[in-house]
């Protein structure tokens, strides 16, 4: 009875109280929406505002009419894209490295930051995570740059090696066979210490005492590792697994361009390169404002499904 009568005390204060209440509870800390404010103006002007031009994706886009002046077509570029002849292959490529560097990408800074984090020698710690965490400030170019020339057929270290065993000299990149694993094992070295970063702050973040308790009951190291180490980041893992998938077909056009040739176009051409040819190169402009539409629906969709099943098995999710 007496809760009755408070909720019917709160459904009875006035609305202009209300409101005046969540302004007086803005005012008190308005040095924190302050301090969000560039970030709140930053996804305002560069990630909702561009949304404006989505609709060229359904217009005949003419430089000159503008967006709006532009005709109306519809469905029309999709169908086309549906309907050409590379729209398998892009599809099956975009996939392939998406679903490869999740497999092999996505565990490793796991592993990683396990390992670290069981290490007591702080020296050799710090060397291991200085070495593990260079590889991320090198840019796409020198990357790429660093693999023509240790895979070079001609003066390649890599190619050294298999002739010093008998073999004959591989030209690594211009075999579409060999392009999505140089492309993955590369991207692997280049972020795997810089992405077990935040594995290793979960990892800071588990009671010592449960260590402790397992120790004096005569867990082993694994024993700890596997039962409570492991789940006590499976929260931060589950979170970084759903952010990953639903940027699945979000393959980067940069270093696949870069890496991209005529004799390996074959596994290369994915939707983001393609979307590069179409839009900058040949001024196709709504043709690939649709094809980027597409791909971002399918990574929009797979990333609220991963979430929905993620919290109904889990009970972890992004909201």
């Amino acid at each position: 009875m007496a809760n009755t009568t408070v909720q019917n005390a709160v459904n009875a204060t006035p609305e202009p109280k209300r409101k005046r209440f969540k302004w007086n509870r803005v005012l008190r800390n308005w040095q924190l929406y302050l301090l969000i404010s560039p970030v709140v103006a930053y996804y305002i002007l560069f990630q909702y505002v561009p949304m404006y031009g989505i609709q060229i994706a359904f217009k005949d886009f003419i430089a000159t009419k503008g967006i709006w002046g532009s005709p109306w077509i519809g469905v029309e570029h999709f169908e086309r894209f549906f309907n050409s002849y590379y729209f398998w292959r892009l599809i099956k490529n975009t996939l392939g490295i998406g679903i490869y560097s999740l497999a092999l990408g996505f565990p490793i800074p796991i592993i990683l930051a396990l390992l670290m984090n069981e290490v007591r020698a702080e020296r050799f710690k710090k060397f291991v995570q200085t070495i593990t965490y260079a590889p991320h400030f090198l840019s796409t170019v020198v990357v790429v740059g660093m693999m023509m020339i240790f895979l070079s057929p001609r003066y390649g270290m890599i190619n050294h090696f298999i002739e010093m065993f008998g073999g004959k000299p591989i030209n690594f990149l211009t075999e579409p066979s060999w392009f999505k694993s140089l492309y993955v094992l590369s991207d692997v070295w280049q972020t795997m210490g810089w992405s077990s970063i935040i594995y290793l702050a979960a990892l800071a973040g588990i009671d010592n005492q449960l260590h402790e308790a397992a120790r004096v009951d005569g867990a082993t190291r694994l024993q700890r590792i596997w039962h409570i180490n492991i789940p006590g980041i499976m929260p931060t893992i589950i979170i970084l697994l759903i952010l990953n998938i639903g940027s699945i077909m979000g393959v980067g056009f940069e270093k696949v361009l870069l890496m991209q040739n005529n004799l390996n176009m074959e596994s290369s051409d994915i939707i983001a390169t393609y979307v590069y040819r179409m839009g900058i190169q040949n001024a196709e402009y709504s043709f690939s404002a649709a094809i980027g539409l597409f791909n971002s629906v399918i990574n929009f969709v797979l990333l609220v499904s991963v979430n929905f099943i993620s919290r109904r098995v889990s009970q972890t999710s992004l909201w």
